[in-house]
């Protein structure tokens, strides 16, 4: 009996006793390289090849982008392209064989011209005019030609022309000596649309009747209006507008009766719909909370088609082969880099084409960003994507980064980062700010910053940082601002009207002195270079007295934090005269400053040698200035790549 007690206490201790605890990803998560990080390989486009055996991609699998082919039935990448200088992008196989377009600049400076590759791989470039910058339109209903825009006539003015498959010589279809923005081509070729902004946000769209040359204005009040392309039979126009909401919705012009219906309407802006080639299916995109959300439905039965499920990832681009057999599909999160999928609309199967994630990084080490929202100082609601390192607590505090995305306009996306992704995985927490002035919240709240940037918005991203400091997890005295573009702009309006506010600035080719970049527009945005003038100022008039008081260039003498400035020469849009004065404006306050300049990249870094610089120069900059690891600061100040 003595025995059976015992062994009835002992089963009852050892049943109590706890499972093992089961490690945190804090406890085992592995620290990346930035070689590592940028070692995710990025894809883009998906053009079927015209028996659907094959898709047409870009990738930067080799370090900068090429073409490639991929089996839609799953299979190994073969290259098409091996450059190793200027990027390569994939546009579409032929219509009927598999000869290839592709497009091409001058390493970053945006004067894209349309390439052919031949079957025999050898290349031609069709738009060859030196200076003129090419963009593809779209084919022609009788697969016999293609459509671009070209400013080769005029640097300003963007013409329309068709490309004979035979014979490779264009013919000028459109003269567009009034400055429109070119929308779209009916498939019959009988109609064109045309854009006018009016301001950033508001534009005009008309219909041009080619045969006759009459032009028609298609909305009625002064809203945004975007083309969103003509029914395949050529008789109506669908179009997004705002007019009388805060978000876009889908309308139909009847182009015979001049007859409007309103086609669908989103409590967020719809951003365009298409028909697929034979018109079986019209795809719709609304950008929801910084996230693409597609609905695909079946014109005849006006039932929504579902989309493939995928655990934990969401579809963020469809495209469908020309006898709409197939669809392919990119799928990813913030969490994760995209990969290409193909699905069969008949048989329901779906096939994952590639697995971008670099095998050396464990997708559970990566984190899922987090939506929130926080009241600015006057009460406005300001929208962010919260990124939390998994080893952040409590206990164990983290410094952080307020992000701020280009613009003015842009929209901190749900889309996957690498150089996010390898600052939290280095202890660092981000907050990507959608300040006031940011697209996808309605009109009134994109046009709050018009004609006040630099101070409304600049209070959002300060306030975006008290709200990182009320985090138990963030360590209060080390919080920095980061951005591009825009973003750098704010990054140096930070530093230089609010210099207490934030630790140190990352400014990733920002603008500095308005006056200059206003003047210094590239000719081919000539036709919104009015709207940009509403939304900021006019340069040449006494709004320019505003521009300098709002451009850090000019108040270089209150900047006290460190600072790290990187550019690319090549760079249209911000020239590089506007990182090197800053950098020497800021120095002369004997403030630390580092400058990386690459002089192969234009606005923004696409190769990956150049990423790997780049972020890992920031990262150890941050780890000096910022979380104040031990190191060393660097002390050459020679602007040349590789170099800070």
């Amino acid at each position: 009996m003595k025995y059976l007690m015992a062994c009835f206490v002992f089963t009852l201790i050892l049943s109590c006793k706890e499972e093992p605890k089961k490690p945190s990803i804090a406890e085992t998560m592995k620290t990346y390289t930035i070689k590592q990080m940028m070692d995710n390989e990025a894809i883009g486009g998906g053009s079927f090849s015209p028996d659907n055996s094959k898709l047409l991609i870009s990738s930067n699998r080799s370090g900068i982008y090429n073409m490639y082919t991929v089996p839609t039935s799953g299979g190994e990448l073969t290259p098409v392209t091996m450059s190793d200088s200027a990027s390569v992008f994939a546009i579409s196989y032929f219509p009927k064989d598999d000869r290839m377009l592709f497009r091409m600049d001058g390493n970053g400076d945006e004067i894209f011209h349309i390439y052919l590759r031949d079957l025999d791989g050898t290349q031609t470039d069709l738009t060859p005019a030196e200076g003129a910058r090419a963009s593809f339109y779209g084919w022609a209903e009788d697969d016999m030609s293609f459509y671009y825009t070209s400013n080769e006539r005029n640097p300003r003015n963007d013409d329309i022309y068709e490309l004979d498959l035979e014979t490779l010589q264009p013919t000028l279809i459109y003269e567009n000596t009034e400055g429109y923005s070119i929308d779209g081509i009916s498939e019959d070729k009988k109609y064109i649309t045309l854009g006018k902004p009016i301001n950033t946000n508001d534009s005009d769209l008309f219909i041009y009747t080619v045969s006759d040359k009459k032009l028609t204005k298609i909305n009625e009040n002064q809203s945004a209006n975007s083309s969103s392309g003509f029914s395949n039979d050529g008789s109506s126009l669908y179009y997004t507008t705002d007019d009388g909401e805060e978000f876009s919705y889908l309308m139909k012009y009847d182009i015979a009766t001049g007859n409007r219906e309103k086609v669908m309407q989103k409590n967020w802006d719809i951003w365009g719909a298409y028909f697929t080639e034979n018109g079986t299916y019209q795809v719709t995109y609304i950008n929801e909370d910084a996230k693409n959300v597609i609905e695909i439905k079946n014109v005849n039965t006006g039932e929504n088609v579902a989309l493939p499920s995928l655990d934990g990832l969401d579809v963020t681009s469809v495209d469908f082969s020309d006898d709409e057999k197939l669809m392919r599909f990119y799928a990813g999160g913030s969490h994760t880099p995209s990969n290409l999928f193909v699905y069969n609309l008949e048989t329901k199967e779906q096939t994952q084409l590639t697995n971008v994630l670099n095998s050396e990084i464990n997708g559970e080490d990566l984190v899922n960003a987090e939506l929130i929202r926080y009241k600015s100082f006057d009460g406005v609601e300001i929208p962010a994507i919260y990124y939390k390192p998994h080893q952040a607590s409590a206990d164990t505090k983290v410094p952080a980064l307020v992000w701020v995305h280009g613009g003015p306009g842009g929209q901190s996306r749900q889309n996957f980062s690498s150089f996010i992704q390898y600052l939290i995985n280095h202890g660092y927490a981000v907050l990507a700010v959608n300040n006031r002035g940011s697209s996808g919240y309605g009109k009134t709240f994109y046009q709050m910053d018009d004609l006040n940037h630099g101070d409304k918005d600049l209070k959002d991203c300060v306030e975006g940082k008290n709200w990182l400091a009320s985090q138990p997890e963030i360590d209060a005295e080390k919080i920095g601002i980061i951005g591009g573009s825009y973003g750098g702009y704010m990054t140096m309006a930070a530093l230089t009207y609010t210099p207490e506010e934030f630790a140190v600035g990352v400014n990733l080719f920002g603008v500095t002195n308005w006056i200059r970049t206003l003047k210094s527009i590239p000719p081919w945005w000539e036709s919104f270079k009015d709207a940009l003038y509403l939304e900021l100022g006019d340069p040449y008039s006494a709004d320019s007295v505003r521009l300098k008081e709002i451009s850090p260039l000019f108040h270089t003498d209150k900047v006290t934090k460190p600072l790290i400035v990187l550019q690319g020469s090549q760079d249209p849009r911000v020239l590089q005269v506007e990182s090197d004065e800053i950098v020497a404006g800021v120095k002369k306050n004997g403030v630390p400053v580092e400058y990386v300049l690459f002089e192969d990249e234009g606005h923004g870094f696409v190769k990956k040698e150049n990423q790997i610089e780049a972020y890992s120069r920031v990262l150890q900059f941050l780890d000096v200035y910022l979380k104040k690891d031990k190191g060393t600061a660097i002390e050459d100040d020679t602007p040349i790549k590789g170099k800070p």
